[in-house]
């Protein structure tokens, strides 16, 4: 341990990490755990954007905005919801949960569990190399004896439209760092940030416009998009699809902000928040001096090893290698990386076929993700049009949620739609997709069954239970199988 420790004051690591979010957070534990020594760099918060300006704070802020709405859906409680929400109160929820923007209970666990922080830009400096540059200006040269994994994220991206820059648009940061409520907000975007930031503000009290080129949640089943739609249409947002902004302008900073539509339309709001997409966070991370090109999305292998790079050396992991931009899934790549970094330092080989500890197949196979709309909306592995398009035969069950009594009990005219995709050779569910209140917690059954390739025929043997909204599962086997429940 002596020696390891007089390598740290040298700057020498079997592993240097860029990124103290949730995944870098767990590439960095989970090699602590093998016995490696770690650093770990981070320039802003740590805890990252999830803990700060995305999944922690939106979901803070959203969940009184749903509660709110489900309990308009009891009969006995919606009399009991006499007002608007309390917007400083779910600020000052949100607060607690960010910590206040402090950091330092995170800094502690990356101490915690035996790991160096360094706080400042970090940058690779050739191969196995890392520079990390200090906000008074310092700079250290770390080396990496096994592994560099870039953990940086991504940024969000606005439209090339003219007036852009001048209009100060909201961003996802914007949008759940803020504690003022618009009286009225344009939302541009229909994918998953959208559509919560517009459940989110209208909640609020916010009359939302929300404006998306195509369909929303265009990834995910049809319906999904549309019961969305219907649910933000019924709480008092104008949600217009086809439209796509061609300029914006703000001549007055602290004035309202002009939207031009493509149909020659304008729209005038107090805020604009633009959910456009994103771009990875790899523009200023020496890239270039391993041969790679800045500003690019990172291709990796299995175990998040980086393509292109001599050496073995250099990992790629979260939003940065656009497999899946979702923070759980990011953690899901730091595990196994960790793990392969891990056997590689050994010499061990490696166990990277598919389902293997060191290969991450679920980003190809079993992606869950939750949208905590209202109704919120969930999936898990393949849409019918993604299954067919991949080659395989399918056929689909579709059902309203409110088939399951536990469903009608959860809510008056529960709301809400599920569909099974299934591999018609092998009798094996390919994707699950459920829409309606609470259904987020459903998504957990779906991927294991999707892991673990589960026979339809065996899942008629996973009894639910009653009255639950799990319910629906007995109804959509009995119907895949073409027999009553």
């Amino acid at each position: 341990m002596s020696e390891a420790h007089e390598t740290h004051e040298n700057g020498v690591y079997d592993l240097i990490v860029l990124g103290a979010g949730p995944v870098g957070q767990n590439v960095a534990d989970r090699a602590r755990a093998a016995g490696l020594s770690v650093a770990v760099v981070e320039r802003e918060l740590v805890g990252g954007e999830c803990s700060y300006w995305a999944c922690v704070p939106s979901k803070a802020l959203l969940r009184p905005v749903i509660a709110a709405s489900e309990a308009r859906r009891v009969d006995g409680a919606r009399q009991a919801v006499t007002g608007p929400l309390d917007a400083e109160a779910v600020f000052a929820r949100r607060d607690r949960y960010v910590t206040e923007w402090d950091d330092s209970g995170q800094a502690l666990w990356v101490k915690g569990i035996g790991a160096d922080l360094y706080r400042g830009h970090g940058r690779i400096d050739g191969p196995r190399t890392v520079t990390v540059t200090r906000d008074d200006g310092g700079r250290q040269t770390l080396t990496a004896r096994h592994a560099v994994a870039l953990a940086t994220g991504s940024k969000p991206v606005l439209p090339d439209v003219p007036g852009i820059e001048e209009a100060r648009p909201w961003t996802n940061r914007h949008g759940t760092d803020s504690s003022a409520v618009p009286a009225r907000l344009a939302v541009v975007g229909g994918g998953g940030v959208g559509v919560e930031m517009a459940t989110l503000w209208q909640g609020l009290g916010s009359h939302v416009t929300l404006l998306a080129r195509r369909a929303l949640l265009p990834r995910m089943e049809p319906f999904a998009g549309e019961l969305v739609a219907q649910g933000l249409t019924e709480a008092g947002a104008d949600v217009r699809t086809g439209v796509r902004v061609t300029a914006v302008r703000r001549p007055d900073p602290a004035g309202p902000v002009t939207l031009t539509l493509d149909d020659g339309g304008e729209l005038e709001a107090d805020e604009a928040l633009f959910a456009t997409g994103r771009r990875p966070a790899t523009d200023d991370l020496g890239l270039d001096t391993v041969g790679l090109t800045p500003g690019a999305w990172l291709d990796v292998d299995t175990t998040g090893l980086v393509q292109g790079v001599d050496g073995d050396w250099l990992y790629a992991l979260g939003d940065i290698n656009h497999r899946a931009l979702l923070t759980h899934q990011g953690k899901y790549q730091a595990r196994t990386a960790g793990d392969a970094i891990a056997a590689r330092a050994a010499g061990r080989p490696l166990d990277d076929g598919p389902w293997g500890d060191h290969a991450t197949t679920a980003d190809q196979h079993a992606v869950p993700q939750v949208f905590f709309t209202d109704p919120e909306a969930a999936a898990v592995g393949l849409s019918a049009e993604q299954a067919e398009a991949a080659g395989h035969r399918v056929r689909t069950v579709d059902l309203d949620m409110n088939a399951a009594q536990g469903a009608n009990l959860f809510a008056d005219g529960y709301p809400g739609h599920a569909r099974l995709v299934i591999d018609s050779d092998r009798d094996v569910l390919l994707g699950a997709t459920f829409v309606g209140p609470g259904v987020g917690d459903l998504l957990h059954s779906a991927t294991i069954a999707v892991v673990g390739e589960v026979p339809i025929k065996r899942l008629r043997h996973a009894v639910a239970s009653f009255p639950t909204v799990s319910e629906i599962w007995v109804f959509l086997v009995a119907a895949a199988r073409g027999a009553g429940h």
